[in-house]
């Protein structure tokens, strides 16, 4: 291969390690289930 070639594919894979190492760390995503809604007891003041 010429070496125009060599140096197109050296430039790139230089490029496309150095898009992938500068990415940055995706945020871990944690979903919490709400607590379940319950009915407290109604208590009459009269009864």
């Amino acid at each position: 291969m010429s070496n125009r070639i060599k140096a197109l594919l050296a430039l790139g894979l230089i490029v496309g390690v150095s898009a992938c190492a500068s990415a940055p760390p995706q945020e871990e995503i944690i979903i919490i289930d709400p607590a379940p809604i319950t009915v407290e007891p109604a208590y009459n003041k009269y009864g």
